[in-house]
């Protein structure tokens, strides 16, 4: 027995037994209290008591009928444009007319066509069937509960289900639509000669789903097309459209078929092509004809030879004449070239006096900067408590390389613990300090100063920000450790770097240690008025640094 918790949606309800058991300690219970009337009735009276008892148990046997819905195992065709019938009913034969009984494609809710309570129900129905559709109600006392579509369209080809219940017990059956449309007579039209025969088209529209198309001659063979196009029109229906070339004396008679294979019906024109459509070819004709094209090719040829030779001789002239002027443009710019050399030549000689000049004004400036504050050459030394554990440094405390591995050095509090720094031991308070540091050609380094009080644990920032003023090598590039970073326009970076700390104006300088040309400098009061010390960094992998002499 089959359980229905809400008619509205179909799918939910299932095979209960306890429901059975219910339904059946019910049916017990009622039949018990049937008998217990006709027993009270016999008493009474004999015949009244056994008539309600039979009808008692005769309509509660009713009420609990099972039955299946059963339709088609074939699709059911139909014709655009025509009404189709979807057969349905119930096995056994029974009355369905107090049934509900509900058309639908595929959503329950939003039906094709719904009966119930003895009548048609339109609210809720699809809106694209909406007086199109009927019940035919002729035959609901013996459960039959076809379904009438009116003006067949193409969308209503597909599945339905026919769903009849009664009470709590219901089944459905699904059965399957296939719309089709004979469209117009195939039209057939000569339109022309073309390799060497006769060009037949055939056209017919108004078909659906998309029809079989084929030439056939006088004996019904099938003959191949030169082409064939099918497209849709605006109502949906197919168009056609098929090629043929015939020639003389070969399936001059022949006919152009179109079959709906959903019907298995077709509809088919014939033609035939007389012999006096073909192109006849008379022998002196054809002679002349040759003649003539030969003559007219030979008079064209020439024609064309000579506007060709003209044509070549207007080209030569032309290109002469633009040869000539490119010379001309180009002895322009030659002399233009060598006026800018000159003038090229005149403002590097400006130019070269002009540095000479600076240099040594520069060297007269330098020369009296240390003679009023005189310059500390300083002999550095790399302090051990402050190395990160995986520098390595020389026994000397002269130079620094990247170590493969970590050392197992203290955790104290002065050394780094993230970045691979190190300190120099001496710190400085005033006057002006210099050293020089070897950088080789490493690529990820950095020299310079930094306060004692610099941060050591964590990760730190290389800029002024974190007290660290330097210069050095990262990404490919030489840069000074501001903050944002300032590249520095050297052509080559510098193998030895100077540093000079002037702790009376609390500014650092670098230059190249080589041929003294100023590097870059931090401006006079960037650093704080506190102990600063010589502070050095490598990169992962990065090359030696080594303090000079």
């Amino acid at each position: 027995m089959r359980i229905v918790e809400n008619p509205e949606m179909p799918g939910r309800a299932q095979n209960c037994p306890k429901a059975d058991f219910q339904e059946s300690s019910d049916q017990v219970t009622v039949q018990m209290k049937v008998l217990s009337s006709c027993h009270s009735s016999r008493a009474s009276s004999l015949l009244p008591g056994f008539i309600i008892c039979f009808l008692t148990c005769s309509v509660h046997r009713m009420g609990s009928a099972k039955f299946t819905v059963i339709g088609p195992p074939d699709p059911v065709a139909a014709i655009l444009g025509q009404e189709a019938v979807l057969p349905c009913h119930l096995s056994p034969r029974m009355s369905a007319a107090n049934m509900e009984v509900r058309w639908f494609r595929p959503e329950f809710v939003s039906f094709v066509h719904l009966y119930r309570d003895g009548k048609d129900q339109y609210e809720g129905q699809m809106p694209e069937y909406e007086g199109r559709t009927e019940l035919l109600k002729a035959g609901l006392t013996d459960g039959n509960v076809p379904l009438r579509i009116l003006n067949i369209r193409p969308s209503d080809e597909g599945q339905y289900h026919c769903f009849v219940q009664d009470g709590t017990f219901y089944e459905e059956t699904v059965l399957e639509l296939r719309v089709a449309g004979l469209g117009s007579a195939p039209l057939i039209s000569v339109e022309g000669h073309q390799d060497g025969g006769i060009r037949v088209v055939c056209r017919s529209a108004g078909w659906y789903p998309e029809p079989e198309v084929l030439w056939k001659d006088f004996n019904g063979q099938r003959l191949p097309s030169l082409s064939e196009t099918k497209s849709r029109g605006d109502n949906n229906l197919f168009e056609t459209e098929t090629v043929l070339i015939v020639t003389e004396h070969s399936n001059q008679n022949l006919s152009c078929c179109i079959r709906n294979t959903v019907l298995n019906q077709d509809k088919e024109s014939a033609v035939y092509i007389a012999d006096l459509f073909f192109p006849r070819v008379n022998p002196l004709m054809a002679t002349l004809s040759v003649i003539l094209v030969v003559l007219f090719a030979f008079i064209g040829l020439t024609v064309y030879l000579f506007k060709m030779k003209a044509k070549l001789t207007e080209e030569v002239v032309k290109r002469d004449l633009e040869i000539g002027k490119r010379n001309i443009e180009i002895d322009l710019r030659d002399k233009e070239i060598s006026k800018r050399d000159t003038e090229i030549d005149l403002r590097d000689k400006e130019i070269n006096k002009r540095e000479k000049r600076n240099c040594s004004i520069r060297d007269k400036e330098i020369r009296w900067r240390r003679s009023v504050a005189p310059t500390e050459e300083v002999n550095v030394t790399l302090d051990p408590d402050t190395a990160q554990s995986q520098l390595v440094l020389s026994e000397d405390g002269k130079s620094v390389r990247w170590g493969d591995t970590w050392q197992n050095l203290p955790d104290n509090p002065e050394r780094f613990d993230s970045r691979a720094c190190v300190l120099g031991c001496e710190g400085f308070t005033a006057e002006t300090h210099c050293w020089e540091v070897e950088v080789g050609d490493g690529e990820l380094w950095a020299v310079g100063v930094a306060r004692e009080s610099v941060r050591r644990k964590g990760w730190i920032s290389l800029s002024p920000e974190q007290g660290i003023w330097a210069v050095g090598q990262c990404g490919g590039q030489f840069r000074a450790l501001t903050s944002p970073e300032a590249p520095l326009p050297l052509s080559q970076v510098p193998s030895r770097i100077r540093v000079c700390l002037d702790c009376d104006r609390w500014q650092v300088t670098f230059s190249d240690a080589g041929d003294g040309a100023p590097i870059f400098t931090f401006p006079p009061g960037s650093i704080p008025r506190e102990r600063i010390r010589p502070w050095f960094w490598l990169g992962v992998g990065g090359s030696r640094l080594s303090l000079c002499p």
